[in-house]
């Protein structure tokens, strides 16, 4: 049986010039190193799923790499605990401190006190540590190979924004020993929420090779209460990571140190665990827990201690968790307890903030971001280059990972706005067309003029009634009106409109009322200063179904961090969301060329092929329709394309390439339907099916 991956070539962002920010450490007088030298170790083979691997190439390729065995490598490799050790190490050389796991249960990284109360206020915060996370409804007794209800996180929070977190999260892959530039890594939309702690971000899934192994997100709320600044949350799944670098299908065949494995480590607490969380936890005892610890914790609220009252809540949260998983919680109570508990982390938010503030931040205080505004002097520079023939105008917003369907809605709103902008500004022009991947939204107009159409408008002035005396003599409000449009008094002339008021209707049988009105010719303006005033407020009107803020007040679907405009080789210079625009743009993220210079517009389309980006969305759907094709013919297959699904993996990666992979027979005595519905939905992969059997191939 066979199965087209997409694993997608995808692209390391090396920040714009501009951007580049240090972690901010406690003391601003201690700035700490950003990057620590990449390292290029081995890569890895994975067995019992799909195979993928990347490929650079824009030709269909295959796939083999397989371990038929499913045995553990006999060759060093990364143990658990040198991994938590590199991580540690990385985040460290970058400024974060290295800090303990919660002596409480915990379901994830985020219920410490160290992410969740930290993430609140105004103090900098950049920390990294593992938390041995507890979810009973995950209790497997250790027979599921990738689910356990005790997992390992590798928490980070950063904090603020540092400007381009993405990439210092694709080094830590590299400080573990993964060539980034050998595997499918692809940043997949997540939108991360949390009823009980009243949270919620915006970020993504991060996969390898196609299968998640972080979770990366921009806090926008916590406790019910907007942050700001807005933290980074990276979350890493160890045993997963591990289990990929190691080439084993269990958890318990990781390697967790020389001569153990973690099955020998912790196999029989996963079985114990298992049968207390779903056989033998008292459900009676449990209520009362919970009652008793959310008690104890509005006491401890009472008495304004915040950080003893949200260790209780975490109590009240694992008894909340164990009933779960003992299957006593209807949906009627389970939104009720989300309630209490809910109420319980606002209080503990608000607290915490009022005695961070009473103390007065000792941390320190960012302040808030300084709007950047374009210096006057850039467009000054602009207008001395400007040309008199029309020329190309191109405007690419590079962005971190959008959403699929964003950039398809996105990229057809700016193309809206900019046709509205150019009518209502006079700029006359050729075609204008869209573009989008995952990373940038584009529009580019043909023959773009440089310089506004003169216009002829017809100015209403004043009443006539109070435009002229009764002898018939212009008053000072007529000569205020052309003052304002500079036109002469005997210019002026009577034009009736329809009546505005009830009072003018009285007034005037008629129903109209007469007005003085002026002839003026509007200024014709360089179409570079246009549009540097106007394209900030078209990028702001782009809409999203869930935006998110990053570094200001801004919201986008993602965080901007580039910006290039030119018209002909002329940059239009403007700011927004923090970031100035100019002739950079950006490549793919695991390619030498990762920032490029573009010279002029008209060289913009094939400077992006050169470094391997289609920008149009129909020619990579056509790639990858042609190449699944291909691939399916070449075992004498078919493959099965859903819409859907084509429009969703020609949005997540800006250079799709097909692959073929197999998985291991056995899965085939599960219904067809069951894998299809998976290898669809799940892992965003196309089938191929052999003639008109029911079972994949």
């Amino acid at each position: 049986m066979a199965i087209l991956a997409l694993p997608l070539v995808i692209s390391f962002l090396k920040p714009h010039a501009s951007r580049l920010r240090l972690l901010r450490p406690g003391n601003p007088n201690n700035p700490t190193c950003l990057y620590n030298p990449l390292c290029h170790l081995h890569c890895r083979r994975f067995t019992k799923t799909t195979v993928s691997a990347v490929s650079t190439s824009a030709v269909p390729q295959h796939d083999s790499s397989t371990n038929p065995n499913d045995e553990p490598r006999k060759a060093s490799v990364l143990t658990f605990q040198q991994a938590i050790q590199r991580l540690q190490e990385y985040w460290a050389s970058v400024g974060c401190a290295i800090m303990q796991c919660s002596n409480t249960e915990v379901g994830a990284g985020t219920m410490n006190p160290l992410t969740f109360l930290r993430v609140l206020g105004p103090e900098p915060w950049n920390v990294a540590y593992v938390e041995p996370s507890i979810r009973p409804d995950d209790s497997r007794y250790g027979e599921n190979p990738n689910r356990l209800q005790r997992h390992t996180q590798f928490q980070v929070i950063l904090k603020p924004d540092p400007g381009n977190s993405q990439d210092l999260f694709i080094r830590s892959l590299s400080a573990l020993g993964i060539d980034v530039g050998a595997h499918d890594i692809r940043f997949v939309e997540d939108n991360w929420e949390s009823p009980v702690l009243g949270a919620w971000g915006l970020g993504w899934e991060i996969w390898m090779d196609g299968m998640e192994i972080t979770q990366f997100t921009y806090f926008q709320q916590a406790g019910s209460l907007p942050v700001s600044p807005v933290s980074v949350e990276i979350t890493y799944g160890l045993e997963r990571i591990l289990m990929l670098l190691q080439g084993v299908d269990h958890f318990k065949k990781i390697q967790y140190a020389d001569g153990i494995t973690y099955g020998e480590l912790f196999l029989e607490n996963e079985k114990e665990m298992s049968a207390y969380y779903l056989e033998n936890a008292g459900v009676h005892h449990l209520q009362k827990h919970f009652d008793l610890f959310e008690e104890e914790a509005r006491s401890l609220l009472a008495k304004g201690l915040a950080i003893p009252a949200y260790d209780q809540l975490l109590k009240t949260s694992h008894s909340f968790n164990i009933l779960d998983s003992r299957g006593f919680v209807g949906v009627t109570e389970r939104a009720r307890y989300f309630g209490r508990m809910r109420s319980l982390a606002r209080q503990c938010a608000q607290l915490w903030l009022k005695t961070r503030e009473s103390l007065g931040y000792p941390l320190g205080a960012i302040s808030e971001t300084v709007s950047l505004v374009c210096p006057q002097e850039l467009v000054e520079a602009a207008v001395k280059k400007v040309h008199d023939d029309s020329r190309l105008f191109v405007l690419e917003i590079g962005t971190e990972e959008m959403p699929p369907q964003d950039v398809v809605d996105a990229s057809q709103q700016l193309k809206d706005l900019t046709a509205q902008l150019l009518a209502k500004q006079r700029l006359s022009h050729g075609e204008i067309q869209a573009f989008g991947t995952p990373r940038r939204l584009v529009v580019s107009v043909e023959n773009l003029c440089t310089r506004q159409i003169e216009n002829e408008v017809e100015v209403r002035g004043p009443p006539v009634s109070k435009a002229y005396d009764d002898q018939g003599n212009p008053t000072k409000a007529a000569e205020g009106f052309c003052r304002r449009y500079s036109a002469p008094l005997n210019s002026l002339f009577r034009k009736s409109d329809v009546a505005s008021t009830h009072w003018e209707l009285v007034s005037h049988f008629s129903g109209k009322t007469e007005y003085v009105y002026a002839r003026v010719t509007e200024s014709a303006r360089l179409a570079v200063e246009v549009l540097s005033e106007d394209f900030p407020n078209v990028i702001a009107r782009l809409s999203f179904p869930k935006s998110m803020r990053w570094n200001s007040q801004v919201m986008f679907s993602r965080p901007i961090r580039w910006i290039l405009g030119l018209h002909g080789d002329v940059v239009v210079p403007f700011t927004f969301a923090e970031v100035l625009s100019g002739n950079l743009s950006h490549g793919l993220r695991n390619t030498p060329a990762s920032t490029v210079v573009v010279d002029s517009a008209e060289s913009y389309a094939g400077v992006m092929r050169k470094v391997g980006i289609n920008i149009e969305i129909e020619e990579r759907k056509k790639t990858v329709l042609e190449g699944s094709n291909a691939l399916a013919r070449s075992v004498n297959g078919q493959a099965f394309i859903q819409e859907g699904l084509l429009n969703e993996v020609v949005n997540l990666v800006e250079a799709p390439v097909p692959l073929l992979g197999e998985f291991k027979r056995s899965f085939l005595e599960l219904p067809s339907d069951l894998l299809t519905m998976v290898a669809n939905g799940a892992i965003d992969e196309i089938v191929v099916k052999k003639g008109n059997e029911a079972v994949l191939r």
